[in-house]
């Protein structure tokens, strides 16, 4: 953008200095030929040959010309620089708003020109976004109370019938008992909406300088029952000390859990998973990978989207809600990050978490240690 504004400030300049110089050349030519018509230039002595004085009037033109450019050179970026100062105060109050701060105006004083009816639209629009992102906010909080209250009515009420007194008809426990998973279900899938929500507007709760490795480490333990039942082999391989990140404790932590589940839902029983955080420059990483069947590449690509998903035939098991990778997406773009996902050639999915070192840990040289080759249910080290 810097390049782009200096480009337009050169042409501006370079726009005053053709029309400069044109408008002086068309004066100098009127001049001469004015001065050719009444005998040549006044300048010259009776024994000085006329063409000589010609050429010394061309010559002292010329300079005059190359002199006239330079002061118009100077001039026009002079005043390019000036016309083209309320773009770049706009430009950069413009770049400092995001969904935090919409609140925020341009606010440009001066006449009502052209630059000032681009200001006055601009705050417009910041207007109409910061009623839009309040309205969005207001209703992902009441989504949380009117949503869940039916929910947990339903709950009671199934227990409700299956508690009271007497034999209960088995097809009613069997009953109960679906619609019981299934309200878990739509319970997990609000939450996960909430989440979504709160990531992309860029809500960070509970904000802290953690350890990356702390976040994974606690992934890895909430899901120590999952890997022990499909006995999958887990390798940590740690960054050490120096990845540190700092954002939403707990948004962090939703992060790595859904990344770390994604892997162990979506591979083979006696499978593997190589979990690694590591430092590279300013930018903290954590690289989930996993083995299972071969992926379709156009297919991994847009696993980031809600509600995508492989299909169940790719585990044989329940896919969620198709909300996990979008949010951990959100998560990541509301830290200033990124995620990406590639289908690995053996087969399995390379997940890769990018997020700003937290300042403390900005430039510190991370070292690669492996710190956890076993979880429970698996076997040491990784495969390949």
């Amino acid at each position: 953008m810097h390049r782009s504004r200096r480009t337009v400030r050169m042409r501006l300049t370079a726009l005053y200095c053709v029309l400069f110089v044109l408008s002086s050349v068309a004066l100098l030519a009127i001049a001469a030929i004015t001065n050719a018509g009444q005998g040549g230039p006044p300048t010259y002595s009776p024994d000085l040959p006329v063409h000589s004085a010609i050429s010394r009037y061309l010559r002292s033109s010329v300079i005059t010309l190359g002199e006239v450019t330079v002061v118009s050179v100077l001039a026009g970026w002079v005043v390019a620089g000036r016309v083209l100062r309320p773009l770049r105060v706009m430009t950069a109050t413009t770049r400092r708003i995001s969904a935090d701060n919409l609140h925020e105006r341009l606010a440009i004083d001066g006449p009502g020109d052209e630059l000032k009816d681009l200001a006055d639209t601009i705050d417009a629009l910041l207007e109409r976004l910061d009623g839009a992102f309040a309205a969005q906010r207001r209703f992902v909080a009441n989504a949380s109370h009117e949503l869940r209250t039916p929910l947990a009515t339903m709950r009671v009420s199934v227990d409700v019938a299956v508690a009271k007194p007497g034999p209960v008809p088995p097809e009613t426990t069997t009953l109960a008992g679906q619609v019981r998973a299934e309200l878990d279900k739509v319970d997990e899938l609000l939450d996960g909406l909430l989440v979504l929500a709160r990531a992309q507007h860029g809500v960070l709760p509970g904000r802290a300088v953690l350890p990356l490795d702390d976040v994974v480490s606690a992934a890895l333990a909430a899901r120590d029952g999952a890997i022990a039942a499909r006995n999958l082999t887990v390798q940590h391989i740690s960054g050490g000390d120096g990845v540190w990140v700092e954002g939403s404790r707990p948004l962090l932590r939703r992060m790595a859990d859904n990344v770390i589940g994604n892997a162990v839902s979506h591979n083979r029983d006696g499978g593997w998973i190589r979990v690694t955080t590591q430092a590279d420059g300013d930018m903290a990483r954590l690289i989930v990978e996993n083995g299972g069947d071969i992926l379709d590449p156009a297919q991994v690509a847009g696993l980031a989207q809600p509600f995508r998903r492989l299909g169940a035939d790719r585990t044989g098991s329940d896919n969620g809600t198709g909300l996990g990778l979008s949010i951990v997406a959100a998560i990541a773009e509301a830290h200033r990050g990124s995620l990406d996902l590639h289908a690995s050639p053996g087969g399995g999915l390379k997940v890769t978490i990018t997020l700003p070192l937290a300042p403390r840990a900005a430039a510190a040289v991370s070292g690669g240690t492996v710190t956890g080759g076993t979880v429970s249910g698996g076997r040491a080290g990784v495969p390949g």
